[in-house]
């Protein structure tokens, strides 16, 4: 693949709140995870996992939200559906661990960097997908569902599902004149 093939895909990424019931096996999404390994990973520590829910587990995880965020009543009921919005949610879980010359936000940067190769190469697999997160993220009803160990916390979901028909354009930034790039000498 050429950078010019990368670049491509890059641009032509984007979320895709809305989802139809089509998603990926398994298989497909430890392939592309496989991938995704391929960060940035000081020391090789894998400081990462994912974890696919489909079926009843979203449906678990929507009643660990409403149970995190002690609604009640409609509100608790509207939470606890948007697991409901894509047929598979990705989890991405950093798996801190202490080391000696790799802080912890650098490998929740490398989780991050999964998760975002992740998303980039499900959509460039034909896949809608939208990365999620909210405040109940890091509650422990919320990890229990994951069966999150100590070290572990969340940074989100990848949303997952076919596109649906409408096609979203994609907003564009032209870091040069948006203050985003600086260069020093």
């Amino acid at each position: 693949m050429s950078v010019g093939a990368v670049r491509d895909a890059v641009l032509a990424r984007r979320s895709w709140p809305k989802v139809t019931d089509a998603s990926p096996t398994d298989a497909e999404v430890a392939e592309l995870l496989e991938a995704a390994s391929t960060v940035p990973d000081h020391a090789a520590l894998r400081p990462w996992r994912v974890v696919a829910l489909r079926g009843d587990a979203r449906a678990r995880l929507g009643d660990a939200l409403a149970e995190a965020s002690g609604f009640e009543g409609a509100a608790a009921g509207k939470l606890a559906a948007k697991p409901l919005r894509a047929p598979l949610l990705l989890a991405l879980v950093a798996v801190v661990r202490p080391h000696p010359k790799v802080p912890a936000w650098e490998q929740e940067a490398s989780a991050a960097g999964v998760g975002h190769l992740l998303a980039l190469l499900l959509d460039d697999a034909g896949w809608g997908v939208m990365w999620r997160t909210g405040p109940f993220t890091r509650h422990p009803a919320v990890a229990r569902v994951h069966g999150l160990a100590d070290d572990e916390h969340l940074l989100g979901w990848l949303y997952v599902g076919g596109r649906s028909a409408a096609d979203r354009p994609q907003r564009r930034l032209d870091a040069r004149t948006a203050d985003r790039f600086t260069a020093l000498t």
